[in-house]
C-alpha cells in the first residue's frame, strides 16, 4: 500500500488453562528456559504455554481474517505440556479447560518495530510485539507518541527502531523467515555474550571472505554482513545453509564447526578462545595485525549544499583543506548522540572513479560502523531532507572494501605496498590520500580504532584480495597476523575509544561521553544540537561517562550495576578485557544519587 517493508512473519501461537488447581493461589509466574515454557497463575488454574522449534508460520493471511483463532495442533503443543509437567508434576493429572491457538507477528531479533519507515517520511511502525503486547505496549505506545509529536522518542528506542535493519534484508523473505524462525525458538534461551544467530547468515559478504575463511576467520555477523570476530587455529568455520534445528523436515548439522565454536563459549566466564584474542591483541600492541573492516558503511556528500550540510550535521569543524579525516558526532536537537564516525574532505573532480563520484565545490567522504550504517544513512537523509539542502547522499558501502593495518610495524609493512612516503612529516595522523597499493588505487587513511600506528585502506572491490595479499606478504616478516572484531573490542576499550549504542547512545551526549572536543563550540557555527549543548554546558553535567577497572580477574559484560558508599549510581554499558594491562575493563555512567550536579566544563 504504502511502499514500506515491514519485516514480520505470522506464525500459530498458543497456550491452554488448566483445570481448578488445589492450593495453587500465590503461585508466581514461571518461565523454564530449558523446557521453554512459562506457568502463569490465572485464577486458580494455571495457563501453559512456550516457544517451540517447530511453530507453524500462518503462509497465507486472508483478507477477512479478524479476531479468529486457530484449532490447537496437539502434535506441535505437546513438548511444553511435557516440560510443563516435569516442573509442576500435579498437572500430570489436571485436566485442560480451554485452548487459545491465534495468530502472532513474531519478527527476525524478537523485538518490537517501531519508529519512521525509512522509505516513507510520516509513515510510522508500532508492530510486531511478538506476543509481549500487553507487556511493552503501555512505555512503546508513550515513546511512539512523542517520536511522531517530536521526531525523537525521549528513549533510547534504538533496539526498536524500524532503522536497526538494513533494506536489503527487510524485504528478503528467506532472511526474515529464517531469522523469525530462529528467534522464537530460541526465545527462552540463556542469552550468552557471545553467541551469534545460525539463521539468515551469508547474506552479504565482501572480497574477502574466502579468503579469510580458508585462514580460519570465525565470523560475526552485523547487519546481515559477515565479518570477521576472530581466527581459530583449528581449522576452517564456514556458516551453514540455515537447518531449522531440524525441524520441518530438515536435516540437523552434525560435526558442525561453526555450531560447535559458539558452543564453546556457552558461558559466563572468560571463554575458551580467551587466549586465541588475547593473542591477536598482544600481536597488534608488539607487531602489526590486520583487521578486514570492509563491512563499514561508506557514503559520499557532495553537491550544491554539501558544506552548509556538512557544518550543520557534524558536531566537529569538519571544514578543513581537502586530504584531511576528521572524528565527528552526529547529533540529534535535543544534543543527543545519534553516532560518532570519520569524515574525509575530499578534493573536487570533473571525472568519476572507484573511489569517488565526479563533484564540484565541496565533497565528503563518511565511514561509519556497519553494524549501524542504515540508522546513520536514515538519519542524515532526513536532515538533509528538512532543512532543504541541495546535495546528494551517495552509498557506496557494498562498492569498497576495508583494509585496516594497525601497530608499530605498520608503517615497515606498508611502505611496502604502497607508493608513497608514509613517514610522519610527509604523512600525518588524520590524513588520508589517494594511492596504489600493489598497483591498484586505493585511498590510505592514516587513523586507528585500536590506538596504534596505523592505516585504513578503502579499496575498490575488485582490487581487495590483491591488496590484502600484498599486505600479508610484506607483513610476514614482521610479525603481521589476522585480528578480527573481538580483538578490536579488546584493544579499543583499552585506549578509551567509544562504541556507539555501547557507551554512547541517543540519549547520551557528547559533553557526558566525555566527546567535547569533537564539538565546535568555541566556533559561532551552528550545528545540529548546539543549542542542547550550550545549555547543558551553562547548567553543569548530571552525569558523566568514567571508566572502571576491576583486580579480580574476572569477566564483565555490561549492566552490572554501579555502587558507591552503599549507593547505586549507575550501571556499566560496556565492558571487555584489556590484554594489555591483563585486567578488566569498564566504562558506565555515574550521577549524584541526591540529583544535584558536581561537574562543569
Amino acid at each position: 500500500m504504502a511502499g514500506v517493508k515491514v519485516p514480520l512473519v505470522a506464525m500459530h501461537h498458543a497456550y491452554v488453562v488448566t483445570e481448578r488447581i488445589e492450593g495453587i493461589q500465590n503461585m508466581p509466574n514461571v518461565r523454564d528456559h530449558d523446557a521453554s515454557v512459562y506457568l502463569r497463575l490465572q485464577g486458580d488454574a494455571l495457563s501453559v504455554g512456550g516457544y517451540e522449534t517447530n511453530p507453524i508460520f500462518w503462509e497465507e493471511v486472508s483478507d477477512k481474517f479478524a479476531f479468529g483463532l486457530f484449532d490447537l495442533d496437539w502434535d506441535v503443543f505437546s513438548p511444553h505440556i511435557e516440560g510443563a509437567v516435569n516442573r509442576v508434576p500435579v498437572l500430570e493429572k489436571t485436566g485442560v479447560k480451554s485452548t487459545v491457538c491465534g495468530p502472532e507477528s513474531f519478527t527476525p531479533d524478537h523485538k518490537p518495530l517501531m519508529g519512521e519507515a525509512p522509505e516513507l517520511r510520516g509513515f510510522y511502525l508500532g508492530c510486531g510485539f511478538n506476543s509481549a503486547g500487553m507487556m511493552l505496549g503501555g512505555g512503546c505506545g508513550q515513546e511512539l507518541a512523542h517520536w511522531i509529536v517530536h521526531g525523537r522518542p525521549e528513549k533510547d528506542m534504538y533496539s526498536y527502531d524500524i532503522r536497526r535493519f538494513h533494506p536489503l534484508l527487510t524485504d528478503h523473505r528467506r532472511w526474515v523467515r529464517e531469522r523469525s524462525h530462529e528467534s522464537y525458538a530460541k526465545n527462552y534461551s540463556v542469552v550468552f555474550p557471545h553467541d551469534e544467530p545460525l539463521a539468515g547468515r551469508n547474506m552479504r559478504t565482501d572480497p574477502l571472505h574466502e579468503e579469510l575463511l580458508a585462514r580460519g576467520c570465525v565470523f560475526q555477523e552485523r547487519q546481515g554482513w559477515e565479518r570477521p570476530g576472530w581466527f581459530t587455529p583449528q581449522g576452517t568455520a564456514p556458516v551453514l545453509q540455515y537447518d531449522y534445528y531440524g525441524a520441518y523436515g530438515n536435516r540437523a548439522h552434525r560435526d558442525y564447526a561453526y555450531g560447535r565454536l559458539l558452543g564453546d563459549e556457552y558461558t559466563f566466564d572468560f571463554p575458551p578462545h580467551h587466549d586465541v584474542i588475547k593473542k591477536e591483541c598482544l600481536a597488534c600492541r608488539g607487531a602489526a595485525a590486520v583487521f578486514n573492516m570492509s563491512y563499514f558503511g561508506k557514503f559520499y556528500l557532495v553537491g550544491l549544499d554539501a558544506k552548509k550540510a556538512a557544518d550543520w550535521l557534524f558536531s566537529a569543524d569538519v571544514s578543513r583543506p581537502p586530504g584531511s579525516t576528521v572524528y565527528t558526532c552526529l547529533l540529534n536537537h535535543r544534543g543527543g548522540t545519534e553516532s560518532d564516525l570519520t569524515v574525509s574532505r575530499l578534493a573536487p573532480s570533473p571525472q568519476a572513479s572507484a573511489l569517488a563520484p565526479a563533484f564540484e565545490g565541496d565533497g565528503y567522504y563518511l565511514a561509519v560502523g556497519g553494524a549501524v550504517a542504515q540508522h546513520n544513512w536514515a538519519h542524515i537523509s532526513a536532515v538533509l531532507q528538512d532543512e532543504k539542502f541541495r546535495c546528494q547522499l551517495i552509498n557506496s558501502s557494498e562498492d569498497l572494501g576495508m583494509i585496516s593495518v594497525q601497530g608499530p610495524a605498520s608503517r615497515a609493512i606498508l611502505q611496502e605496498v604502497l607508493d608513497a612516503d608514509l613517514s610522519n612529516e610527509a604523512f600525518p595522523f588524520s590524513t588520508h590520500k589517494l594511492l596504489r597499493a600493489a598497483g591498484h588505487l586505493v585511498r590510505a587513511m592514516r587513523l586507528s580504532f585500536v590506538g596504534e600506528l596505523g592505516w585504513e585502506l578503502h579499496v575498490p572491490r575488485p582490487a581487495c584480495v590483491p591488496v590484502y595479499q600484498a599486505v600479508m606478504t610484506a607483513g610476514a616478516k614482521h610479525g603481521l597476523v589476522n585480528a578480527g572484531y573481538r580483538a578490536i573490542d579488546s584493544l579499543s576499550i583499552e585506549k578509551g575509544y567509544r562504541h556507539w549504542h555501547a557507551d554512547l547512545r541517543p540519549d547520551d551526549s557528547p559533553l557526558e561521553a566525555g566527546l567535547a572536543f569533537t564539538c565546535k563550540l568555541k566556533s559561532d557555527v551552528p550545528f545540529l544540537g548546539r543549542e542542547a549543548l550550550e545549555k547543558q554546558r551553562a547548567k553543569g553535567l548530571r552525569r558523566r561517562l568514567l571508566c572502571f577497572t576491576v583486580d579480580e580477574k574476572v569477566p564483565m559484560f555490561g549492566l552490572e550495576a554501579i555502587w558507591r558508599n552503599g549507593q547505586v549510581v549507575g550501571h556499566i554499558r560496556r565492558a571487555d578485557f584489556g590484554f594489555t594491562i591483563d585486567k578488566t575493563l569498564a566504562y558506565g555512567y555515574i550521577r549524584d544519587p541526591s540529583g544535584g550536579s558536581r561537574w562543569t566544563l
